[in-house]
């Protein structure tokens, strides 16, 4: 199993970010999510997020709400996002699961912590948990030897930036503005600043999302964060595509692209 550790390892000893794809479990298909993975990790991905669908994403943009959305309408459950980890785990890049709290919290912290170390998962990103509630999640997730990411924004202060990164042990996610996740044009020139005050509070790998959707903002971002995080451009052109394979066809081209940005 790659872990979140020897990933950063090798992205800092090669001088470049680490690249970080981001797809919903269940999209565009059962079964289709894991092909669409693995062509993200062929393309040059490192780290695959699988995001559990839920049905009150407070984070996710229309992008990804349209994905999830359909994602559920396909019928996809805790058990198809563990299949999928466990598809997506073998291809050989670090696997995580990125979701809100309340599926962990109905299914069971301590049992949801184990199948998904069980499928290969590496850890969990989970947005909407706070410091202040994380502990028997980051005491279910230690035992089960799985990582826990929490997030930070340009709106932390310093005293909250070192809560957050105290329950951090894989990565810090630093969301590059305030609102929901989507593409954008540019990327919110906070990032830069907020990475360097993660960094005066942990040494662990500070990676950016929120806003990257070319291979030039994959550079830029690059330049100053050790992973560069990426999801509704990814997602947008599975939505746009004709069919499964004119859609993985398209990640992988932007992939590639993103997976050189990272290495200029």
């Amino acid at each position: 199993m790659t872990t979140l550790q020897t990933v950063f390892a090798k992205a800092k000893a090669d001088n470049r970010a680490a690249l970080v794809g981001y797809l919903p479990a269940g999209f565009p298909s059962k079964g289709g999510d894991v092909a669409a993975a693995a062509a993200l990790v062929e393309a040059g991905c490192d780290v695959i997020e699988i995001g559990l669908p839920y049905s009150d994403p407070l984070m996710d943009g229309p992008t990804i709400q349209d994905a999830v959305h359909r994602s559920l309408v396909n019928g996809t459950r805790i058990a198809d996002v563990l299949r999928t980890v466990e598809g997506v785990a073998a291809t050989g890049a670090a696997t995580l699961v990125m979701t809100y709290w309340n599926p962990i919290d109905k299914y069971g912290a301590e049992r949801f912590a184990r199948d998904l170390a069980d499928a290969g998962g590496v850890g969990t990103i989970t947005p909407d948990l706070t410091p202040e509630e994380s502990e028997p999640w980051r005491a279910a997730s230690a035992s089960a030897g799985i990582d826990t990411v929490f997030l930070v924004a340009p709106s932390s202060t310093e005293q909250r930036i070192k809560a957050v990164v105290d329950c951090c042990t894989g990565f810090v996610y630093a969301a590059s503005l305030m609102g929901v996740t989507g593409a954008r044009e540019s990327v919110n020139v906070a990032a830069e600043g907020l990475v360097e005050r993660t960094r005066a509070h942990t040494d662990l790998p500070v990676c950016v999302g929120l806003g990257v959707g070319t291979g030039a903002q994959a550079a830029e971002v690059a330049a100053y964060a050790d992973g560069v995080i990426v999801g509704s451009a990814f997602i947008r052109r599975i939505l746009d595509a004709s069919d499964e394979a004119e859609g993985r066809a398209s990640i992988a081209a932007l992939a590639r692209d993103m997976a050189s940005g990272v290495r200029r």
